[in-house]
């Protein structure tokens, strides 16, 4: 079988089992599956992940061309409303991808824009960021990588003053990672930070440099960022320069395809979710002109290839087909180490369905 094949099976896989989980969870929001039997742990309100059900849903209605599943993914993506106005910077995960991939006429686009205007509104011009909030507990003032993905694309959709706060916010998670402040030179970028106003930025211990998602959703902003014109326009030569920094220093193109969780256990849990994220940030880093190109295209596509093929759960008895395993979603607390995760099967449908042709990745 060839990778093509593989790639074709694979997606197809991946949306049965979106149809097997719309089933199973009704109109809660999966988080992740138990890989002995694919029972999900869900959710009433969505979290930080809502908008990764939303947008397997669109992927869905895309694939099969079906009014009822289009229908279905607008009614969920409605449910997603009251996030908009959360104080959390998740709200770029959960309002990009689940409007992103919608189609024309469901009320989507309009949504986008209310929570990007949210977004917007909710910037700290002190620290340089939309805070992380405290929507979801924990302190307000911090600067974490997963603050950034979607949320750049999310800020750059409401106009010049967006586009900005987009290209600020990025470059400030950036200077703390990359920068003086953060890791020196050739070491892992440090995801987490915190903000006093009376003494500055200090790092974090919790999440630490070497978390392989925190990792991938830094090179999955940087990414977005060279794909939308307005946002790169501010300190080009230093998104440039992020872009190979993040990957060389976090060995995206020659470190394990399934990094582990966490780089200083190697032998610990692998996060399948990371490559999956890995993949469409390197898709789209091959789309944006960089001297790379062709190296993010081969790895991104040998990131598919092993997943398809390694990771996903084929026929047969006990657990349902299409479930991306071995992602990993909180390692230090020991909590769905080897799972379905539902942003792993959405960035990874989402990589497959491009490479199909369903989506365009550099608008997505």
């Amino acid at each position: 079988m060839t990778s093509d094949d593989r790639a074709g099976r694979a997606l197809a896989a991946v949306i049965g089992r979106v149809t097997l989980t719309e089933a199973e969870v009704g109109t809660r929001f999966p988080l992740y599956a138990d890989p002995a039997d694919g029972r999900w742990t869900t959710t009433g309100r969505g979290s930080w992940t809502g908008g990764f059900w939303a947008g397997l849903l669109w992927l869905r209605a895309r694939y099969t061309g079906e009014a009822a599943h289009r229908r279905a993914a607008a009614d969920c993506t409605a449910r997603l409303a009251p996030w908009a106005e959360a104080d959390t910077a998740t709200r770029g995960l959960i309002f990009w991808y689940a409007t992103a991939p919608a189609l024309d006429g469901s009320g989507a686009a309009e949504l986008r824009a209310e929570a990007a205007r949210a977004c917007l509104d909710s910037y700290d011009p002190g620290a340089g960021i939309v805070p992380w909030g405290a929507a979801l507990g924990g302190p307000r003032l911090l600067a974490r990588a997963d603050a950034v993905p979607g949320l750049v694309p999310l800020l750059a959709a409401a106009g010049p003053e967006g586009a900005a706060v987009a290209a600020a916010h990025l470059h400030r998670h950036l200077d703390l990672a990359l920068g003086t402040q953060g890791a020196g030179s050739g070491r892992r970028p440090r995801p987490a930070w915190e903000f006093d106003p009376a003494t500055g930025w200090h790092p974090r211990a919790d999440p630490a440099p070497g978390w392989s998602r925190g990792e991938a959703w830094l090179l999955l902003a940087v990414a977005d960022a060279l794909l939308h014109p307005e946002v790169a326009a501010h300190r080009p030569e230093r998104l440039a320069s992020a872009a190979e920094q993040l990957l060389v220093r976090t060995r995206a193109l020659t470190g394990r395809i399934v990094p582990p969780d966490q780089a200083s256990r190697p032998r610990g849990p692998v996060d399948t979710s990371a490559a999956a994220v890995n993949a469409v940030a390197l898709l789209k880093l091959s789309r944006a002109g960089t001297p790379r190109a062709g190296t993010c295209a081969a790895r991104a596509a040998a990131i598919l290839d092993r997943l398809a093929g390694a990771h996903l759960s084929g026929p047969g008895p006990g657990r349902p087909q299409g479930m991306l395993l071995d992602g990993c979603y909180d390692a230090a607390k020991g909590l769905a180490v080897r799972h379905e995760l539902i942003w792993g099967d959405f960035f990874l449908a989402l990589a497959l369905a491009a490479l199909d042709g369903l989506v365009d990745i550099t608008r997505v």
